[in-house]
């Protein structure tokens, strides 16, 4: 496998690849840019949309639109560009990090400090009407979030603890977890992940220079290496969701990769999961 250079930036902290069915495009955000991106890999056509404050995550929505994880809560981008919080949820020194849409189209949407103190962060579920409901406490920076072809699982990485966990799934309820993997020091630490119609976890490893591959009983079956140190998410898109795009980072960075920052793409790398758009 070999990756290309799908959107050349400089992003300091590019995060949460999307593909978005509905307009055939991929959404990504550079979070402390305050950017979020769309890429129509077709067309080549892209746009960019800044927000007022640090955005960890955006994602569709089934009327149009974007839901946005934002540092004081969720908001609600329009397609007509109106925008309006959905949930405030200020709290002094945290910012909303990665978010994913569930199954049944919620939005669970993590934080993080800023200094990244330990358990400072949390994992919420917000449902369509604005109703949220914290399901992971004692979080330290709330990363990758995905669910089992079938729903019943629910895969999550806090990213210090160098761990993917797996979580059993009901209804929006989550019990049960365990360890699915572990990263070994020195191979960098999980970040954002996306599961494939196979139910294999691919993760992308900040520090790691790496995306990997492990199968659904927690087995490591493939590691594609990059020449950026700080890989920060990935997903599947493109027409039949066979490519693998992935976003990357330059802050902290004394000497950045000439493609750090930017989206890259691996070409027919799997086949990715449909995902849903959020309701609300």
């Amino acid at each position: 496998m070999r990756y290309e250079v799908a959107v050349r930036a400089q992003a300091a902290l590019g995060e949460g690849p999307t593909w978005d069915a509905a307009g055939a495009r991929l959404i990504w955000v550079d979070i402390l840019g305050r950017r979020v991106h769309t890429y129509d890999p077709a067309t080549g056509r892209r746009t960019v949309r800044t927000t007022e404050t640090h955005v960890g995550a955006a994602k569709p929505r089934t009327g149009g639109g974007l839901v946005l994880n934002l540092r004081d809560g969720i908001g609600l981008a329009d397609p007509d560009g109106t925008f309006r919080m959905l949930v405030r949820d200020a709290v002094p020194g945290r910012r909303g990090n990665d978010a994913a849409v569930a199954p049944d189209g919620s939005l669970w949407a993590g934080t993080m400090r800023y200094d990244e103190a330990p358990g400072g962060g949390t994992l919420t579920r917000v449902t369509g009407d604005g109703t949220a409901v914290t399901v992971l406490d004692d979080v330290t920076v709330s990363n990758g979030t995905g669910w089992s072809p079938d729903g019943r699982l629910m895969y999550y990485a806090d990213t210090p603890t160098r761990r993917i966990d797996v979580f059993d799934h009901d209804g929006g309820r989550i019990s049960g977890r365990r360890p699915l993997a572990g990263i070994e020091d020195g191979a960098g630490f999980p970040d954002g992940l996306t599961v494939d119609a196979d139910g294999c976890v691919w993760v992308a490893l900040w520090d790691g220079a790496a995306v990997r591959r492990y199968t659904p009983d927690g087995r490591l079956d493939l590691v594609l290496p990059l020449p950026v140190p700080r890989v920060t998410a990935c997903a599947f898109g493109g027409a039949g969701l066979g490519d693998l795009y992935l976003t990357t980072a330059r802050t902290g960075l004394a000497a950045p990769h000439p493609v750090a920052g930017s989206l890259l793409v691996v070409p027919g790398a799997g086949t990715g999961l449909a995902q849903p758009a959020f309701a609300g």
